[in-house]
């Protein structure tokens, strides 16, 4: 069996070891101020969020009656509304991409290289060479099918 001393010892060593490492690792003021910030504000926002759900809970108790009642004048207000909103959205939508796009236009007719205009003057240039090359190879078939036709009809 081990001895009590020993025993007794070792436990107070282990007692006085977590004592001082609690010590070591305790927080200072200013953490326990902010965990207290921390707390308080946490709290307040729980309270609050709680008062707006209740609020939200008895305004739709209360108001439904009337919403029910007047749903027949509210339905189509709404989609009025939205058809409204939807075309005002679009119409803004579509101006912006026009001026935009003019302005892209006029800076890269002005010379000033607005963004892209690498990419355009790359494929002006491939729609250039390949309308080039196929007229080539139009001139070249003409020719090839009027030697076919003298040959097929010579006195043609």
């Amino acid at each position: 069996m081990a001895d009590p001393q020993f025993t007794h010892r070792r436990s107070s060593s282990t007692a006085v070891s977590i004592l001082q490492n609690l010590i070591e690792h305790s927080p200072n003021s200013e953490q326990l101020v902010g965990l207290a910030a921390l707390v308080v504000s946490g709290a307040i926002l729980l309270i609050l969020t709680g008062l707006t759900l209740t609020a939200a809970i008895l305004g739709l108790i209360f108001f439904t009656p009337l919403i029910l009642i007047s749903s027949p004048i509210w339905i189509p207000i709404g989609g009025i509304i939205f058809l409204i909103i939807a075309g005002a959205l679009s119409v803004i939508g579509v101006g912006a991409a026009s001026t935009a796009v003019v302005s892209w236009v006029y800076r890269y007719i002005r010379g000033m290289n607005p963004p892209g205009s690498s990419g355009v003057d790359y494929a002006r240039i491939r729609i250039s060479d390949t309308a080039g090359q196929v007229k080539e190879y139009a001139r070249d078939y003409g020719v090839y099918l009027q030697s076919k036709v003298k040959d097929a009809a010579p006195s043609a």
